[in-house]
């Protein structure tokens, strides 16, 4: 069979997910990661000695990239746990989830919008706070 005859057969449109059997495998460790990574190149990019040399700026582009990334991936993996993890006992337990939750994807939203130490710390303290709670929920 061709290439061609097996594409018609498959999906229209790729997607991607973390698991929707639910494999019961989740993990804050990712995001709190990715967390620590946006507060590590802002910091980083703080501390660039000028921006008009071209590896300056070379290192700028690349940590803003990096940056980016890892917020974004602060925003999935806190959703994907959110949304196919937590369940209404533990939203009963914790009641302050939703809030923490909204709160952790708009702060790495804002980290993606600005180089911004204050608000990096803050979304790495939101993170911890949402993996606290998730840990919690496993004793």
């Amino acid at each position: 069979m061709s290439v061609k005859a097996i594409a018609r057969f498959g999906p229209r449109r790729v997607v991607h997910a973390h698991c929707d059997i639910p494999c019961g495998i989740y993990d804050p460790h990712e995001a709190q990661l990715a967390a620590q990574t946006v507060e590590r190149m802002v910091t980083l990019i703080q501390g660039l000695p000028d921006h008009t040399s071209e590896a300056s700026r070379n290192s700028f582009v690349r940590m803003v990239g990096v940056k980016e990334l890892h917020a974004e991936k602060v925003k999935r993996e806190i959703l994907i746990i959110w949304g196919d993890y937590f369940k209404p006992e533990h939203l009963e337990k914790f009641p302050q989830l939703h809030d923490l939750t909204w709160k952790a994807v708009k702060a790495a939203s804002a980290c993606k919008q600005a180089i911004d130490a204050e608000k990096a710390a803050e979304l790495r303290r939101q993170v911890d706070e949402f993996a606290r709670i998730f840990w919690e929920t496993k004793k």
